[in-house]
C-alpha cells in the first residue's frame, strides 16, 4: 500500500502533509482556481476528511516509474454518494507536487462544495497558522 494512501486511511494527516512539496498544487473538483502551496493543502485535505462520511480508497494504480498515482474512492457527503480519485504527480524527491480531485456524480460534487464552503474559513484559518 502507498505511504499516502495508508496515511489517509489511518487519519494520520500530520503524515498526509509530510508528503506534500512545499509548492504542490491543488486542484479541486468544485473550484475553479487551483490553490498553490503546502499550508492551504493541507488545511484543504483536513477540511475534506471533516466533511466525507464512509470515506474508502477502492483501488490505487500507478504507473511504472512510481512518480504518478491514481487513488479512487468513495465517500458519502451529505447524503450523497460519490465516486471521486486523487490524482497525485510525485517530485524528485519522492513529494507530492501535484494533487488534483474529481468526482462524479454532479449532485454529491455540488454536495461537496456547500460542504466545503462551509468549512472555508475554518480552512484559510489552519493555512495561516502554517
Amino acid at each position: 500500500m502507498h505511504p499516502f494512501r495508508k496515511a489517509v486511511e489511518s487519519g494520520d494527516l500530520d503524515a498526509v502533509a509530510a508528503l506534500l512539496a512545499d509548492d504542490v498544487v491543488f486542484t479541486s473538483p468544485v473550484t475553479f482556481r487551483p490553490y498553490p502551496g503546502k499550508a492551504i493543502t493541507a488545511a484543504i485535505l483536513r477540511g475534506v476528511l471533516r466533511v466525507f462520511e464512509d470515506f474508502t480508497y477502492i483501488r490505487e494504480i500507478a504507473n511504472p516509474d512510481g512518480r504518478d498515482h491514481a487513488f479512487v474512492f468513495t465517500a458519502t457527503v451529505a447524503g450523497k454518494q460519490l465516486q471521486g480519485c486523487d490524482f497525485l504527480h510525485f517530485d524528485d524527491d519522492g513529494k507530492i507536487d501535484e494533487f488534483t480531485v474529481m468526482v462524479r456524480p454532479l449532485s454529491a460534487a455540488q454536495a461537496l462544495g456547500e460542504a466545503m464552503g462551509a468549512q472555508f474559513e475554518q480552512i484559510a484559518r489552519e493555512a495561516a497558522e502554517n
